[in-house]
């Protein structure tokens, strides 16, 4: 089958769609993967490119289940190492699980130095886990001299120190290396000149890069370059020039350029090269020899294991020296080399042998994303090296006793070894909540499960939450839900599912939103209880809103977030670092209410039309329509009320849609026909109506260009497919909320057309309305206009009518508005988007868009992958070690990855800033003041008591929005004699409440000083609830 043939279930598979691309996603459906180890990190990858939808996935190891292996292993079982199952066995049936379209196959086989590798040349992708480094070299050398290479990957986890090595041959070709999706800049002017130098509208960056080529489209003047690919060269953010355009016309004015994506030819070396001369990705510039140094110290590893047959006992001190020496011959033989690092060689030595379940999960999704490169060349390849280390984990415990690491034989052994007895403990009892079950919480369940994070017998605990249900969608990388688990909640779904990872957790599965109104369920004595949150969300407000309740009540926070292949993690310490809300990115760009209405210059703009269409038409109007006849309990009231000249807020618009009201299918299609002639005839004739194709602004520039593009008004013809699509979706939505039914008989062409013929489009007269042309005006609010006498009476006489008509029954009030759902393709409503917005788009002669990225703009979806999701829970389970065991401020890491370039920064968390008071008086954001009161206790009273023990009179105290003292408004002045009770009104069950207090500027005239929140108790024993 001819891969662009290749039918894609968009209903798994759309979040990856825009993330891959429908091209790479076919080239996966017909790849074959051979695995081989199935630890911690062989797992990892089979998981992630299972549920990216390879053809084929071979899973290969030789090993028994044991106890071990439950603590790095999620797909493996008690009862599979009480029954002494293979593990790739045991694993089996799990994978194939994860992918109806997977083909899962196993093999136990010997694979050694004397293996014959032929049974590899159907593989297009090998990838080695747990296999010697002579294994690694003897596969290597195979796949590279095969015609056309097999894409090879190596990867090995030894307790703190990870690796991930590339090879996909001397010449692989990547198709786009950044994934990014090319902007169309308009221009502002090019000049005639050598070079000619193009410089971009209203100081928009262009985001070039010299050497790269654009292509320019719809230039008035120097028309020549329509159509044409210059290679540019970068003279500022926003200007560059495109070689000689002084024999070309002058240019005018108008036109944009989009970037050329050109494909890029990556060439590899084998292993056996590689290795005395690597080439290595630094992720953390805070220590950039550290690649080199876990480069030699894995090699010696290598040796150690090759000499011994075994890897350093836990512990030896003796295996770790021999460990050290070796390194230091290792090193003497390496081109490309740092210094060795003894510190990290013995902690390497020491963990070795355990395994720490966060870090396989970071570098598997790394890994992963690399599998996917391989079998599509979509983004550019790991040249060819990468390593990771996480001594920042063990480096505090190196004074502990041998006896903290040794095995007890339980599922923990292997993380014992790398963090000690003391520290399992910790996580054994810690009490966890965390916002969020979708892919970053799935992830991070399976962290908690192999770490043993909140067990029951520990009095330990994980609470959960989260409000939504499964969707089939979730299932492509939310891998702890399956098939049958389509509509059940999330968060009972995900609890039951890590359980069975780990039966010793103690899990609080719950289906609440957490946000200012469940503030009496996620109270301060809930959070006094908690050691630590998580967020795994995908919106900034509700991070926002957890931050804050985390700073309020003293708790460390964990967050992380990801969008398709990039990826990032954020820990927030009380004490140590700044938090969530201590920066603010920049608000997203709105596109101007005139620029949606009437001047659209690129796709997105008309998909938000449309999708601005479908919620005014569909959701709003109607809500209002049934909110306006609840309020108002009868039509006859409605129009007495309306004949005394009472102002009804929403009457006008309401009985306008209660007059055209359709009551059967065939007004559906006639009200359709007549919105297609208003959208896309009438309103580009009133365009040029209104600005005919000569207007000329005051300085004596043209009206109409670019950004500006004239409409061209459309002709319905029944036989385009798109005119028929947009008459269909919109009557067929009309009926959704009307109530009205239909037949796939009334959806059929033939159907369509027998009603058309008897539409009356009435003729077209110009209006003098004004039409919005100021970028800066907002949107009207249509029910709080005024209404003109004329509107009135019409409303006034329509609804005379309808009493009349007796339609005014309860069943005509009431209307069913419609919520937008972009992953239903049944339900028409991305039929009634796609269709307008190609259609407008066609009206003002710009490029349409595929439904895919109409679905994409128009439902705001977020582009997701299983690769970067298991990333970032990996990256924030190791801080979590460190919070619990109360690091220090170096030993944090906050996190930026983009798997698709690939680059990996890691960089210390934001330091705390004091803000200064005056004199030797300052705070953080994690101060807070605290006076205690009683009954009597007046506001002059806790004026004072600040004074006495912070050393500063607060000028004004604020109790949310509510305004307590401010002494130069009226009659405050008074209040000093009232009490807090008086002032503040608390509910009985209120001890105490949160205040804002400034203070006086050193210089009059300077704005008031801030200082920290300060919690008034309203008697000494109330230190218990505040909701």
């Amino acid at each position: 089958m001819a891969a662009d043939s290749m039918e894609i279930d968009d209903s798994l598979y759309s979040r990856q769609r825009y993330v891959l691309g429908d091209s790479a996603m076919q080239q996966m459906a017909q790849s074959s993967v051979f695995l081989s180890g199935m630890g911690g990190l062989g797992i990892e990858i089979a998981k992630n490119i299972a549920l990216a939808g390879v053809k084929a996935v071979t899973l290969h190891d030789t090993k028994q289940c044991e106890t071990w292996d439950l603590g790095s292993n999620f797909f493996i079982r008690q009862e599979d190492v009480l029954s002494q199952r293979k593990r790739v066995e045991a694993v089996y049936p799990r994978v194939v699980e994860l992918n109806p379209y997977v083909h899962v196959e196993v093999s136990s086989s010997t694979l050694d130095d004397s293996t014959d590798l032929s049974f590899l040349r159907k593989y297009q992708c090998v990838i080695l886990t747990q296999a010697r480094l002579s294994l690694q070299k003897r596969v290597n050398e195979f796949c590279h001299s095969q015609e056309p290479p097999i894409r090879f990957i190596g990867c090995d986890a030894y307790g703190i120190c990870v690796r991930v090595f590339c090879d996909f041959g001397e010449e692989f070709e990547v198709s786009d290396s950044t994934g990014e999706e090319p902007k169309e800049i308009f221009i502002q002017s090019i000049t005639q000149d050598n070079p000619g130098v193009v410089t971009c509208m209203d100081n928009r960056t262009h985001g070039l890069q010299t050497g790269q080529s654009v292509l320019f489209r719809e230039v008035n003047g120097m028309e020549e370059l329509n159509g044409t690919a210059r290679q540019v060269t970068v003279l500022s953010p926003h200007s560059f020039a495109i070689g000689d355009t002084s024999h070309l016309q002058p240019y005018a004015h108008g036109g944009f350029f989009v970037l050329v994506k050109t494909p890029r030819t990556y060439s590899f070396e084998t292993m056996e090269k590689q290795l005395c001369d690597p080439q290595v990705v630094t992720p953390d510039f805070s220590k950039p020899e550290a690649p080199l140094q876990i480069h030699a110290a894995m090699l010696a590893l290598d040796a150690f294991q090759e000499q011994k047959n075994r890897l350093p006992n836990i512990g030896c001190l003796q295996d770790a020296e021999v460990l050290v020496k070796l390194t230091e011959e290792v090193n003497v033989t390496l081109r490309n080399k740092a210094p060795v690092n003894a510190e990290l060689v013995r902690c390497l030595s020491r963990t070795a042998g355990g395994a720490l379940p966060p870090l396989a999960a970071a570098v598997g999704g790394l890994a992963s994303q690399e599998v996917l490169k391989a079998l599509t060349g979509k983004f550019a390849p790991l040249q060819q090296w990468f390593y990771l280390d996480a001594i920042e984990v063990v480096k505090p415990l190196q004074s502990l006793s041998a006896e903290e690491f040794v095995p007890r034989g339980d599922r923990y052994d292997g993380l014992r070894a790398c963090i000690g007895e003391s520290m399992c403990l910790e996580l054994h009892k810690i009490r966890v909540f965390m916002v969020g079950c979708g892919a970053i919480g799935c992830e991070m369940l399976k962290n908690f499960a192999l770490l043993g994070v909140g067990l029951a017998k520990s009095s330990g605990e994980v609470c959960i939450t989260d409000p939504d249900l499964i969707e089939k969608s979730n299932l492509n990388r939310q891998f702890l839900f399956r098939p049958h688990h389509i509509q059940k909640p999330k968060s009972t779904t995900a609890a039951v599912a890590t359980l069975e990872i780990n039966p010793e957790l103690q899990l609080d599965a719950r289906l609440d939103k957490v946000c200012p109104a469940t503030e009496g369920i996620y109270s301060d004595s809930f959070y006094s209880r908690l050691h630590l949150a998580v967020t795994a969300l995908d919106n900034v407000e509700a991070r926002r809103y957890v931050d804050s309740r985390s700073v309020s009540n003293q708790k460390a926070l964990l967050d992380s977030g990801t969008m398709g292949t990039k990826g990032h993690t954020e820990i927030i310490v009380p004490n140590l670092t700044e938090s969530y809300n201590s920066h603010r990115d920049p608000p997203e760009e709105e596109i101007p209410f005139c620029t949606l209405k009437s001047f659209p210059a690129v796709i997105e703009h008309t998909i938000q039309w449309a999708r601005d269409k479908f919620e005014s038409a569909f959701a709003h109007k109607p809500s209002i329509y049934n909110l306006f006849w609840q309020t108002h309990s009868s039509a006859e009231s409605v129009l007495q009320r309306m004949q005394a000249r009472e102002s009804l807020e929403g009457a006008f618009q309401v009985i306008k849609l209660l007059s055209r009201r359709p009551s059967q299918w065939e007004h559906c299609v006639t009200l359709a026909r007549l919105k297609f002639d208003k959208y896309f005839k009438r309103k580009a004739l009133q365009l040029l109506h209104s600005f005919p194709l000569d207007t000329r602004l005051k300085d004596g520039s043209m009206f109409w260009q670019s950004p500006k593009r004239p409409p061209s008004p459309i002709e319905f013809d029944i036989k385009d497919s798109l005119h028929f699509s947009f008459i269909v979706s919109m009557a067929r939505l009309f009926a959704n909320i009307y109530n009205i039914p239909y037949s796939e008989k009334d959806l059929s062409e033939e159907g369509v057309a027998r009603i058309l013929c008897d539409v009356k489009i009435p003729e077209y007269r110009p209006s003098e309305k004004l039409i919005e042309t100021d970028e800066t005006a907002k949107k009207p609010d249509q029910t709080k206009m005024a209404l003109s006498s004329e509107e009135e009476r019409e409303a006034i006489t329509q609804l005379e009518d309808a009493i009349a008509a007796n339609n005014v029954t309860p069943e005509w009030l009431q209307v069913t508005p419609l919520q937008f759902e972009k992953d239903d393709d049944s339900n028409g409503h991305m039929d009634f988007v796609a269709s307008a917005s190609a259609l407008r788009a066609r009206m003002y002669a710009i490029e349409a868009a595929d439904r895919l990225k109409a679905k994409r703009i128009a439902g705001k979806i977020i582009p997701a992958i299983a690769t970067a999701t298991a990333a970032v829970a990996g990256l924030v389970a190791l801080e979590l070690i460190k919070v619990v065991g109360g690091y220090g401020f170096e030993s944090f890491k906050n996190c930026f990855f983009n798997l698709a370039i690939p680059v990996v920064v890691l960089t210390e968390t934001a330091p705390l800033k004091r803000t200064h008071i005056r004199d030797n008086i300052t705070f953080s954001i994690w101060d807070r003041w605290t006076v205690y009161g009683h009954e009597d206790f007046t506001l002059s009273d806790f004026i004072n008591a600040v004074r006495e023990k912070y050393g500063i009179e607060p000028i004004m105290v604020v109790h949310g929005v509510k305004m307590l003292y401010v002494p130069v408004m009226p009659g405050h002045s008074k209040r000093l004699k009232l009490t807090m009770h008086k002032l503040i009104k608390p509910s009985v069950e209120r001890r105490y409440v949160d205040l804002t207090v400034s203070f006086a500027p050193e210089v009059d005239g300077d704005e008031d000083l801030p200082g920290p929140p300060v919690r008034y108790h309203f008697s000494r024993d109330a230190d218990g609830e505040a909701p």
